[in-house]
């Protein structure tokens, strides 16, 4: 018991030091709103116009920040499907089994009724030890967290969370709105730093909030303009910060660019197909984050694939998916959909004299699982 209770311990201890970046920023902000609307804009502005002005864009921008700043940190991160969860079998199976080639076997039996099209460096399926599970595509466990996390881009400490799937748009809106509050911050604030050097000002406690101000809005806005170009070049590419450092492997090999669909898709994927959402801290992400279309030059012969021909089903199907069915450009041999094509009842028919003579029926219950999702209207 007492080794339990020393870790429960550390843990809780642990939980209260991961809310100390977190409280800096809230500090820091608070003391900004006293700076401005009170230092700033009630005891130093003398125009009533530039002060209402002032006050009212400064308000929208501050509201935005913090709601999207909120988003992001209390959204909890998303975890993959049940289905891709070992059963109570396949686990006495495979510790059953010697570590290496007879494991994979078990697995890729596992996974290839699942959407994993990723794999380890060495080829092998990207398997969760701690979580029992095979990872879907782009998900990653995290160590804080200790949890695996769909889409996961980074855990950060700013936020006290993993930023991923469920709250990658919060994140980059909360990029966006801080960015433009201290840009505003310093803007209206410039011509009275001015006056603090040329001795404009009033000799108040007031002239050394606006001088402090000034000086931490300009600097912040420095590292957010670095950071929010970096996160709008990942999301034109398709990327999450663990992809650009460390590019995706796909049965055919490493692919920096396998899920990038080009920008438009690309943009959508995070933001949602409704332009009325995209300022707007809510969840309108495309897709499941269990699942995303890929760009392969090689399809993975192990994974159920739906053919693209003349029959009338597949044709209605392909209308009704997120993304269409169709290369990008030339040198994209493939595009697959945004949702996984497999059907409880998959049947390939090839005509006669082809490679395959036979009709292959596939049975899965994890495309099964996501149309009782969406009949029900869980999201």
């Amino acid at each position: 018991m007492a080794p339990s209770g020393s870790r429960s311990i550390k843990r809780g201890c642990q939980r209260v030091l991961y809310w100390i970046p977190v409280l800096f920023i809230a500090l820091i902000v608070a003391w900004s709103y006293y700076a401005y609307v009170l230092q700033l804009c009630i005891e130093s502005i003398e125009d009533t116009g530039e002060k209402v002005v002032y006050l009212l864009v400064y308000h929208v921008v501050f509201i935005m920040f913090v709601w999207a700043y909120w988003q992001t940190i209390f959204t909890k991160p998303m975890n993959p499907l049940k289905e891709f969860h070992l059963s109570h079998s396949d686990k006495e199976l495979l510790e059953r089994e010697d570590r290496g080639e007879s494991q994979q076997e078990i697995l890729r039996r596992i996974a290839k009724d699942l959407p994993i099209y990723t794999r380890t460096n060495s080829g092998a399926i990207r398997f969760c030890d701690r979580c029992q599970l095979l990872k879907p595509d782009r998900c990653h466990h995290c160590s804080v967290c200790d949890k695996c996390i769909l889409k996961m881009d980074h855990h950060c400490p700013w936020v006290n969370n993993c930023v991923g799937f469920a709250n990658y748009k919060f994140f980059m809106l909360f990029l966006l709105y801080s960015l433009l509050y201290c840009l505003f911050i310093t803007a209206t604030d410039l011509q009275y730093f001015i006056k603090f050097w040329t001795n404009g000002l009033p000799d108040t406690q007031a002239k050394f909030h606006i001088l402090f101000l000034f000086f931490s809005a300009s600097m912040f806005s420095v590292s957010l303009a670095s950071l929010f170009i970096y996160h709008c070049w990942l999301v034109c590419k398709n990327r999450s910060t663990l992809e650009a450092v460390r590019s995706p492997v796909f049965r055919h090999g490493t692919d920096k660019n396998g899920f990038s669909l080009g920008f438009s898709k690309n943009f959508r994927q995070v933001f949602g197909d409704e332009v009325k959402y995209w300022p707007i801290p809510v969840f309108s992400s495309l897709g499941d984050g269990c699942s995303f279309p890929t760009c392969l030059v090689n399809l993975d012969p192990e994974q159920p694939s739906s053919p693209t021909g003349s029959n009338p089903a597949n044709k209605s199907a392909a209308e009704g998916r997120q993304f269409p069915s169709k290369p990008l450009r030339e040198s994209q041999s493939r595009l697959l959909t945004s949702t996984p094509s497999w059907s409880e009842n998959e049947t390939i028919s090839k005509s006669k004299g082809s490679v395959f003579g036979e009709t292959i029926t596939r049975r899965t219950s994890y495309r099964n699982q996501n149309m009782l999702r969406i009949a029900l209207g869980d999201t």
